[in-house]
């Protein structure tokens, strides 16, 4: 068993005060940060996703050109290179192994849809890694863990939410997620 972890989207316009914040972002990160000091041991890999979104055009639809519908288009975020697209300062980035942007020109929900830097896609390195574990902590439980967690099922992993470690948009709707993420085969560690 080789286990990574993914960091989902602990950037600063997820968190509080951000363009799309969440309650609990911050905490989040600093969650996060002392996971991995005190535990990062038992990760043979740390990834961690961001939003990385085109500052030219909508993004395939994901920016709303008007009033934004909170489900399937949004207020702008997270456009590469910019301050709300960096990771959150409670985030201690110094044992990511391998960062993945995700949205260059799409909505970009998941992990999966995302590649390195140098264009190399998750797949890919989650091959190379041996990596048949993962656990799933960051931001938001209603979009792109629960999705990056599912896609990561899809891809025959096996999957754990540290539900401590991640926090919604809407309460109901993380709780529902979480929710489906345990029905579809995810295992979720309560906080």
């Amino acid at each position: 068993m080789a286990r990574a972890l993914f960091i989902i989207d602990v950037q600063n316009d997820f968190t509080e005060g951000g363009a799309l914040g969440v309650d609990g972002g911050e905490a989040v990160a600093a969650g996060v940060t002392r996971l991995l000091a005190e535990h990062g041991d038992e990760y043979v890999h740390v990834f961690a996703s961001r939003d990385w979104h085109d500052a030219e055009g909508d993004n395939d639809g994901h920016f709303a050109t008007g009033e934004p519908d909170y489900e399937t288009n949004w207020p702008v975020h997270c456009v590469a290179g910019s301050a709300g697209a960096e990771y959150h300062h409670a985030l201690d980035t110094k044992s990511v192994d391998t960062h993945i942007r995700k949205g260059q020109g799409a909505h970009g929900y998941s992990i999966f849809e995302g590649v390195t830097p140098e264009g190399r896609s998750l797949g890919e390195v989650l091959a190379e890694a041996g990596i048949t574990d993962v656990d799933v902590v960051g931001l938001a439980t209603d979009y792109c863990v629960r999705v990056s967690a599912l896609d990561a099922i899809e891809h025959g992993l096996q999957v754990r939410v540290l539900a401590g470690l991640v926090a919604p948009v809407d309460r109901a709707a993380g709780d529902a997620a979480l929710a489906e993420i345990a029905e579809a085969g995810g295992v979720v560690v309560p906080a």
